[in-house]
């Protein structure tokens, strides 16, 4: 698609139809919401003032995304990998306490999917995509060499082809290939086997009886919807434990407070989520507590994590900041 010539406001639309795969293409680099909406801002500013230069050898998209990518290259320079509690420590048993908080920057952050995942188009497409932004998929990425990382979400998410990759990273299409090859066996090796596709009929009923059963603090209830070796975990905490026997002890024990919490649902990650809301200690309402992300795995959910960071997670997710009584 050109640009030159169709005046300001045609060139600023024709930016604007490609931010929401510019944004989850960030997202999946950066590890965050927050960064990646600074980096694709700071692409259509870049992408504004060199329009001029833009020769249409190559497509805008092509053209956007090679800017993007030296957005997040710049951005990842010298900074620290973000990661899962289960990055970084070992699990906890049932009874233990939070743990050391660290800061935000240290996390992978959820992210809504109105922010990352492009709505219609192919079925089979739109699968791939809401995977590519799992949290646990998120977290393998950043294993990753930066320009490995960038190769394999362009190449296998985004379906660029080689030579497309190639001009984007201002490489060769041999050295595309290498760095392709070399983050699949990087990230082979970060993560478990796939588990098969699950239905969005059954992710919705299995996000149902979740929240029925958190609602009533019915404990045997979950267990019987998590796997043997489910995970929970509370960032910005380092905290985390697997297993339904030591889910079910956290809940009774450390996190008995969490009885009589509202849900409201929303989704991050292509995946259910709810905003959790406990009560006032003056009994005048609910306050935010935290964001909840429940992934699921066949038939049953493999993954319960906890966001913590309300301020700023909330607004983002169009959550209220209260609820009555």
């Amino acid at each position: 698609m050109g640009v030159v010539g169709v005046g300001r406001d045609g060139v600023v639309g024709a930016f604007e139809e490609h931010r929401t795969e510019l944004t989850g293409y960030c997202y999946r680099m950066l590890g965050s919401v927050f960064e990646a909406e600074d980096a694709v801002q700071e692409t259509m500013v870049r992408a504004w003032r060199g329009v001029d230069r833009f020769e249409g050898r190559s497509s805008l998209r092509s053209w956007l995304y090679r800017i993007a990518t030296n957005v997040c290259l710049d951005a990842l320079a010298g900074s620290k990998r973000r990661a899962l509690p289960m990055d970084l420590s070992a699990p906890t048993g049932g009874a233990a306490s939070p743990g050391k908080a660290l800061d935000a920057s240290a996390w992978i952050e959820p992210c809504p999917d109105d922010r990352t995942l492009v709505a219609g188009g192919d079925p089979a497409d739109a699968a791939v995509l809401r995977e590519s932004v799992r949290l646990a998929f998120v977290a393998a990425l950043q294993y990753l060499a930066p320009r490995q990382r960038a190769v394999l979400l362009l190449r296998e998410v985004l379906g660029f082809s080689a030579r497309e990759v190639a001009e984007i990273q201002g490489c060769t299409v041999a050295s595309a290939n290498s760095a392709l090859q070399r983050a699949r066996a990087a990230l082979a090796d970060r993560r478990e086997a796939a588990a098969p596709p699950t239905s969005d009929v059954v992710r919705q009923a299995l996000a149902a009886r979740y929240a029925a059963a958190f609602a009533d603090f019915d404990m045997e209830g979950l267990g019987m919807l998590l796997h043997v070796d489910a995970t929970l975990s509370l960032a910005p905490h380092t905290l985390w434990m697997r297993g339904c026997a030591d889910i079910q002890a956290w809940f009774s024990g450390p996190a008995v407070g969490c009885r009589g919490s509202r849900l409201v649902p929303t989704t991050a990650n292509g995946s259910p989520a709810f905003g959790q809301y406990r009560r006032r200690a003056d009994g005048t309402g609910f306050e935010p507590w935290a964001l909840q992300v429940i992934e699921v795995s066949s038939d049953r959910i493999g993954d319960i994590r906890f966001f913590r960071d309300t301020e700023r997670l909330f607004p983002l997710f169009d959550l209220p900041p209260r609820l009555d009584a």
